[in-house]
């Protein structure tokens, strides 16, 4: 058995006072150099700047034990990659730091706390990450309290191999309160998660044609967000495909439960999700290709609007999506920053009709809508998706807008081989508008009831 070594015995004083950095990292770094094993943390609250995790080392968090990042931003490396948004630089910093690593992980059921409310939501002020993995492998983070995150939780980039297992993660004081991100990564493993955040929930992306996003595997978790619980893409530079999402509860997401979106040129194939059930989910799937080239959202190193790219063969099934009264009511985050309203509901998929989807399957869809809605009280016009190489109106149809629905439950636009198979709609309150629209679709089946 490998050795055991506890970060006391290395000076750290667990007392919630001191800055513990050092300690803990010449622990790390002892345990490495003599062939692995485990830095453990028992009962103390340990204060620490950035910690570097070095191959064959696991971190151990005890119950009883607390690892608190430190408020003096002046403790974080700036060696630890950068944030891949172009409009995110205050984001580079993290608290727990690897790359080119491999076999190390983060255990135990003890808490990390990032200590976000000093670090508010200004964007001259750095925000470090709570954890960030670059080019490794082999990694495990499980059954650990994960609480506010001043920036993202996780950032898992160029990886492959990653388990994250019976996680609790909860965001609520800061912007980009997201949970797990993975971008260019393979063979990753995400079950019995809880995550409560103010941004994506999880997110899988590829930010670099050398760097697939593949081989994912979701199950047995639960989300709630001020924004979007699941997203795939966004950033799509690179392809995602082999993705697999099931037996999963989504609770109170202001904005999107599965959210789809290939908007930068690669490719986004063979997405595979079923047996989900979703209350006061406002849009419970949006699925979008486009192109796009803006501050919010775009890739570092992505200079030029790049070609539409492909989103095919996806199936969603068995999926219950039901509102209560709360969704009467429009939801903000940070008070004017608006998510969602009844006229923003509904499924929602749509394309350039020169760029298809092809192969989308819903089956087996029940949707009771809050309805309420009448026709004039939105705009009777609405935009379409257009391919932003080339000549286009001033208003289209994108990620973010428009930010109201033509139909009560479902709008479908631009889809070749589309199947509806067993999607039923109910509208809680009367609503004027349609209550669906297929528009541009080749269609193998058609089985709707509203009732």
């Amino acid at each position: 058995m490998r050795d055991v070594y506890d970060v006391r015995k290395y000076g750290a004083s667990g007392d919630g006072r001191a800055v513990d950095t050092v300690p803990i990292q010449q622990a790390i770094d002892h345990c490495c150099d003599a062939g692995g094993g485990w830095v453990v943390f028992t009962g103390g609250t340990y204060v620490t700047g950035t910690i570097v995790l070095r191959s064959n080392v696991y971190l151990q968090i005890n119950p009883s034990a607390t690892l608190l990042a430190s408020p003096n931003i002046n403790d974080y490396s700036s060696e630890t990659h950068h944030n891949r948004y172009v409009n995110e630089t205050e984001m580079d910093k993290c608290l727990i730091y690897a790359e080119n690593e491999t076999n190390i992980g983060i255990i135990g059921q003890g808490e990390i706390n990032g200590n976000a409310e000093h670090f508010p939501n200004v964007d001259s002020n750095e925000r470090p990450m709570m954890i960030r993995f670059l080019s490794c492998k082999n990694i495990h983070v499980k059954g650990l309290r994960l609480y506010n995150a001043p920036a993202w939780t996780t950032a898992f980039l160029d990886s492959e191999n990653i388990w994250c297992d019976g996680l609790d993660i909860w965001n609520e004081k800061t912007y980009n309160g997201d949970g797990l991100d993975y971008d260019g990564c393979q063979n990753v493993f995400v079950s019995n998660c809880k995550i409560r955040g103010t941004d994506d929930n999880l997110c899988l992306q590829a930010s670099s044609k050398n760097e697939p996003m593949k081989n994912v595997h979701v199950t047995n978790c639960h989300f709630t967000s001020i924004c979007a619980a699941v997203r795939i893409g966004l950033k799509s530079v690179g392809d995602i495909s082999n993705v697999v999402i099931n037996n999963c509860t989504f609770e109170n997401v202001w904005r999107e439960g599965i959210k789809i979106e290939c908007t930068e040129g690669g490719s986004i194939t063979d997405i595979s999700v079923h047996g989900l059930v979703m209350q006061n989910v406002t849009r419970p799937i949006f699925i979008l290709l486009n192109n796009r080239l803006e501050s919010i959202g775009s890739t570092i190193g992505l200079e030029s609007m790049p070609l539409i790219g492909t989103l095919e063969r996806i199936s969603l099934s068995d999926i219950t999506a039901i509102d209560q009264d709360e969704m009467q009511h429009s939801h903000f985050r940070f008070e004017d920053d608006m998510m969602g309203c009844p006229s923003f509901n509904g499924i929602r998929v749509d394309a350039c009709e020169d760029h298809p989807i092809r192969d989308l399957v819903l089956k087996n869809i029940t949707y009771h809508s809050i309805g309420g809605v009448k026709k004039e009280e939105i705009p009777q016009y609405y935009p379409k998706v257009w391919d932003m190489r080339l000549e286009h109106p001033d208003e289209v149809s994108e990620n973010y807008f428009p930010t109201w629905s033509r139909a009560t439950f479902m709008d479908i636009r631009n889809v070749e081989r589309l199947v509806l198979d067993n999607v039923k709609f109910h509208a809680r309150n009367e609503d004027t508008r349609d209550s669906y629209l297929v528009e541009h679709c080749s269609i193998l089946k058609q089985d709707i009831m509203e009732y």
